[in-house]
């Protein structure tokens, strides 16, 4: 539960501060997968971890599901517009993680100079 509930950050960060949910969404920027394949690009997150952070998302509107008519049937994931408000977050993410962190070690690096 968020710390103050009219808080916009903190009822943010409720949602996507959970294990692997960022990481999800990322992967589903590259358009609609199915849950094998989002299991094998998300190497080390649990079947029952992904199936949770997936019925999650959706019941947040981030994600939409897709059954298709199929035999056998398949299930398709993709985001929702809401879904996709959330990559800018993650693009900036990525910039701070170039600029300010050691891949190698975690150590901080220097500021680089303007």
């Amino acid at each position: 539960m968020a710390v103050d509930p009219e808080c916009p950050v903190c009822r943010t960060a409720d949602i996507v501060c959970a294990k692997w949910t960022l990481l999800v969404v990322r992967e589903l920027d590259e358009g609609r997968s199915r849950f094998c394949e989002l299991e094998r690009s998300l190497t080390g997150i649990s079947p029952r971890t992904l199936s949770l952070r997936l019925r999650e998302l959706e019941e947040e509107g981030i994600v939409e599901r897709q059954q298709l008519a199929e035999l056998p049937p398949r299930t398709e994931y993709a985001l929702t517009d809401k879904g996709r408000a959330l990559l800018p977050m993650i693009e900036d993410m990525r910039c701070f993680g170039e600029r300010w962190l050691d891949r190698e070690d975690g150590a901080v690096l220097s500021a680089p100079s303007a």
